[in-house]
């Protein structure tokens, strides 16, 4: 749960993931509990695109599809956490498996030069670098578990220094020692926009953070306006049918296959899989992409996301070198794992589909239950799961096992009810017999609904009155 909470603030798997192999090779953390953690990250990473489908909030059916298309990946990460995280609990197969594909390698040392493969960075860093630097140097350091002093930071200043020596004063009860060291002194501050203010490294990230979300939302929303514009008539038509097309013949059933190949090529391209998936919803919201062809390019995007932190882990020390592999490939086959289980079968990949489409259903006519959905799946969920895990184990097994038996008794019985009403008793075969609240999002709705109305109805009263 705290992967989930720490890749929300960071809104980014790729970024979370890095983190916590940093914390393997500096020794603040074991393998076994970063997998979990990993897990986590990957549920988290998908509430950007999820956010980015409330930006066509305004057209019913076009949000419907857009949240359906931004969900698809929600349900596969949380399926696969709700299958693989017993699994590995039990069994811990990912930590085993891992461990026999590193069991030969010897300890070696990576050059920096071999992970500075910059890719799209070459069209970014121009202007990126006008705004912030990284200090490479702190963060290798980091990475290799070398104590720092508090005064440095990760946020780069200092372009230019010179070596000065400086004398200093050591008394004991009987003698007074002079001692001469050299210490580096900063002479040309670098030309960004953070190097001219002395803020701490949380301050520069909290302002980057909400000012990178800003511009992502801000640009999304342009990009959608501009689809609405471009994709009309014969043109979206053709575009559509073109995009959503399988091959021909036999070959048709490699097209899933291909999809996901695309998905993870493109996600290594701009290593985030939160940007790609993000880019592919509002095309999910026009109608030019289906949700069964998003779905495989999801999971295409979960294994190129995969790559940042295997990057990472190649900056640790020979004796930490395959730790942090390992917490990196733990994360690769994790996501294989859920591909293999909700992919190969058509029967399985239609779980996570029909699940997303029917939170689109829902958004579509409640359009509340978005925001519900995002503070209640990403933030409380999370924070109340940690928070129980603090109470101790019998609390939270006390809490947890009743909850997760209520919550299967209902999807089965859900199931029974669409399937085979009359295998269930009379008064179970709707859920007319219980509270409006508890079956029914209507009261809910038009309570709601009355609230904001009344509130738009104030307005105009209060403005009057103050004239």
């Amino acid at each position: 749960m705290i992967g989930i909470l720490v890749t929300v603030l960071v809104q980014s798997s790729s970024t979370s993931t890095s983190i916590v192999v940093t914390m393997v090779a500096s020794g603040l953390m074991a393998v076994k509990p970063a997998i979990y953690f990993v897990m986590g990250a990957n549920i988290g990473t998908s509430v950007t695109n999820t956010i980015v489908s409330i930006t066509q909030l305004g057209d019913r059916n076009q949000f419907r599809r857009a949240f359906g298309g931004a969900t698809v990946h929600d349900m596969f990460n949380w399926l696969t956490v709700i299958i693989l995280l017993p699994l590995e609990v039990i069994t811990h197969y990912l930590f085993h498996l891992t461990d026999a594909i590193l069991a030969g390698m010897k300890d070696s040392t990576v050059t920096r030069e071999d992970l500075d493969k910059e890719l799209l960075k070459k069209l970014t860093k121009p202007f990126t670098s006008l705004i912030v630097k990284v200090d490479k140097n702190v963060l290798y350091d980091i990475a290799r578990g070398v104590e720092i002093g508090d005064d440095v930071t990760l946020n780069k200043r200092w372009c230019k220094y010179k070596t000065v020596e400086v004398e200093e004063e050591f008394r004991n009860e009987t003698h007074v020692f002079n001692i001469t060291r050299e210490v580096k002194v900063g002479i040309d501050r670098c030309h960004t926009l953070f190097a001219k203010v002395d803020w701490p490294d949380t301050a520069v990230g909290a302002v980057l953070l909400i000012a990178s979300l800003f511009i992502l939302c801000f640009c999304l929303i342009l990009i959608v306006k501009l689809l609405n514009s471009i994709f009309r008539g014969k043109l979206a038509s053709a575009l559509k049918k073109f995009i959503n097309a399988d091959f021909p013949g036999p070959l048709r059933y490699l097209t899933g296959y291909v999809a996901i190949a695309l998905g993870a090529a493109f996600t290594i391209l701009v290593q985030s899989s939160s940007i790609f998936t993000s880019a592919l919803t509002p095309l999910v919201g026009v109608g030019v992409l289906s949700i069964e062809r998003m779905f495989p390019l999801t999971l295409g995007s979960n294994i190129g996301t995969t790559t940042t932190a295997i990057l990472a882990s190649l900056a640790a020390s020979s004796d930490k070198l395959r730790s942090t592999l390992q917490v990196a490939l733990c994360h690769f086959f994790f996501n294989i794992s859920g591909i293999a289980l909700f992919y190969p079968i058509p029967f399985m990949r239609k779980i996570p589909i029909a699940l997303a489409k029917g939170l689109g259903d829902v958004t579509a006519q409640y359009r509340w239950f978005a925001l519900v959905y995002i503070f209640l799946v990403f933030f409380i969920l999370p924070t109340s799961v940690f928070g129980l895990s603090l109470a101790g184990t019998t609390v939270f097994m006390a809490v947890g096992i009743p909850i997760l038996v209520i919550i299967l008794l209902i999807v089965v019985i859900n199931v029974l009810q669409r399937k085979k009403p009359t295998w269930l008793p009379v008064k179970l075969r709707t859920w007319e017999f219980l509270p409006w609240w508890l079956h029914s999002l209507d009261g809910l709705d038009r309570l709601i609904t009355a609230c904001v109305c009344k509130s738009k109805a104030e307005k105009p009263t209060e403005v009057s009155s103050k004239l």
